[in-house]
């Protein structure tokens, strides 16, 4: 995998404006961890594996097990091995980045809403729309993984 393009270089001026809304969503009335799931789910969906490769590592970092990590993918199978608001946020994210398929219907968005506050359920749903946004980046420029890398600099 070879990047195509410096997103940062070629368009310092919307690369900032991109950051601006992540600083946004790092602040936002939301949990990492959940912010950091959703990011994770939606990079899946896009087959992303930069942000995958970052997501995953955030999340370990933050104290999820790898065995919860692992079954990111299959989250509506595991009953309540994931709690209310991470089934709600992750169906959400998958509605929405499967829009397409979906169309965002009434029964998604009102099972979001009856965890999340009007504000949370804003913010998810930025939050949702900013990591498709970087997934377009991510597999359209080819940004290269830190798994990637650190394993071509030892090899």
């Amino acid at each position: 995998m070879t990047q195509r393009l410096d997103l940062q270089r070629a368009a310092p001026e919307g690369a900032r404006a991109l950051h601006a809304a992540h600083d946004y969503v790092e602040h936002c009335s939301l949990p990492r961890q959940l912010v950091d799931l959703v990011y994770l789910r939606t990079s899946q969906i896009n087959g992303c594996a930069y942000c995958i490769d970052l997501h995953s590592r955030d999340l370990l970092q933050q104290g999820m097990s790898a065995d919860k990590l692992r079954l990111v993918p299959v989250w509506h199978e595991l009953g309540d091995f994931f709690d209310a608001r991470e089934r709600a946020a992750l169906a959400w994210t998958e509605s929405l980045t499967r829009l397409e398929a979906t169309g965002a219907p009434d029964a998604d968005y009102d099972a979001a809403a009856q965890v999340f506050s009007e504000r949370e359920l804003a913010d998810l749903t930025i939050a949702i729309a900013l990591m498709n946004a970087y997934n377009r980046f991510g597999v359209g420029l080819r940004k290269t993984p830190k798994a990637v890398m650190d394993a071509r600099a030892a090899g």
